[in-house]
């Protein structure tokens, strides 16, 4: 069963200029030079630990994407991305076909870097827009201006870039319905593969939640949010999951393996991974703290429960528009198909799920309202 699931891997870069009051990620503000081939050893070391540790999970399979995220990796050179993949394919299974992403952030980047990340073999950017607004992005502690972002998507594409996201948030500090049309229409208008736009949430441990900023009323959020879907739909930007929306052929493979609860390897500090045996799924967590992770790269490993595995894979399934087929819940989880039986009965009453046969997805309501659902789990 395992070597029927995908497999990625997620590289974590922890670094940034500074840290932004919104951000929850295990994200650090860099005090001075980074050390990048001392970050590249350590990742090299806590990769060979992984495959001695976990020889038994099939990490010969086939990686069907790589993800570097942060922390702000567009701050390592182009040079160390290129070490680090070459390191990589030397003890992995990647091929032309994988799909390799790397975030960026407007202000961090030039045409050089990007034309370098493209050589090295990167082949998918995600860049760090947030807002159009010169003020909101004040408010979000971003450190590019509105002009940036659009010199660094052109720039992206002169290096050769043709698969590119942006993020874009929306229910900013004291923002109406005007404002955030405009940011998605400045978005759309530059023409990328694929967007992310999703509402600003305040989450525990930033700076917001010490000191919660002004947010939009439940009524603008709504009309914001309605409005939203409508622009992006009209600009055929299919939405595949809550806050994903691609063109044609486009979607994220790396998130769709997340959402399709595919295995996932982790490395680097505070990186976390899932994996699945023969008989046993679990969940690794790496040293978070960039200076201990420099010195010795420790994993805790936590077995996921049996009784946790349905709302697990639902957890994340259930984001997705298309949702799943009752095939891939047993594939995935190791369970039998009836288990899903009353959960979808209740579900499909209360108006959130659509059943065709074997396939289960969401409605606009289970969409929308993905906790209120995912109560329904027994």
């Amino acid at each position: 069963m395992t070597a029927k699931i995908p497999l990625s891997l997620y590289l974590h870069f922890p670094w940034c200029v500074q840290k932004c009051p919104y951000c929850d990620f295990n994200s650090h503000e860099s005090q001075g030079e980074i050390p990048e081939e001392a970050y590249i050893t350590a990742m090299a070391a806590d990769l060979d630990r992984d495959l001695e540790t976990h020889s038994g999970y099939q990490l010969n399979r086939p990686v069907t994407s790589i993800f570097m995220g942060g922390g702000t990796p567009s701050l390592f050179s182009a040079a160390a991305m290129a070490d680090l993949l070459n390191l990589l394919q030397n003890k992995l299974t990647i091929s032309t076909a994988t799909e390799i992403t790397l975030e960026a952030n407007p202000g961090t980047t030039d045409f050089q870097k990007f034309a370098g990340y493209q050589a090295a073999g990167i082949n998918r950017l995600s860049i760090g827009v947030q807002s159009f607004s010169g003020r909101q992005l004040q408010n979000l502690g971003r450190i590019h201006t509105a002009n940036e972002v659009t010199e660094a998507f052109y720039a992206a594409r002169e290096a050769g870039f043709e698969n590119i996201n942006l993020d874009l948030m929306h229910g900013l500090p004291g923002q109406n319905a005007d404002n955030a049309l405009y940011d998605l229409d400045a978005a759309i208008d530059l023409g990328p593969e694929h967007i992310s736009w999703y509402q600003l949430t305040i989450e525990p441990n930033t700076v917001f939640y010490k000191r919660p900023p002004a947010l939009p009323d439940d009524d603008v959020l709504w009309e914001i949010y309605q409005a939203g879907l409508r622009r992006l739909e009209v600009a055929g930007y299919h939405r595949y999951e809550i806050s994903a929306f691609a063109k044609p052929g486009k979607q994220a493979r790396h998130n769709l393996n997340y959402w399709e609860f595919g295995d996932y390897l982790g490395l680097g500090a505070g990186a976390h991974g899932k994996l699945t045996s023969a008989d046993s799924k679990i969940r690794t967590a790496k040293t978070r703290l960039p200076s201990d992770y420099l010195k010795a790269q420790k994993s805790t490993v936590t077995p996921i429960k049996p009784e946790d595995l349905m709302l697990e894979f639902l957890m994340n399934a259930l984001r997705l528009s298309k949702g799943f087929d009752r095939q891939t819940f047993v594939e995935r989880t190791g369970l039998a198909s009836h288990v899903l039986d009353e959960f979808v009965r209740q579900a499909s009453d209360a108006g959130f799920l659509e059943v065709e046969e074997s396939e289960i997805r969401p409605g606009e309501r289970g969409l929308q309202y993905l906790n209120e659902l995912l109560m329904l789990v027994d």
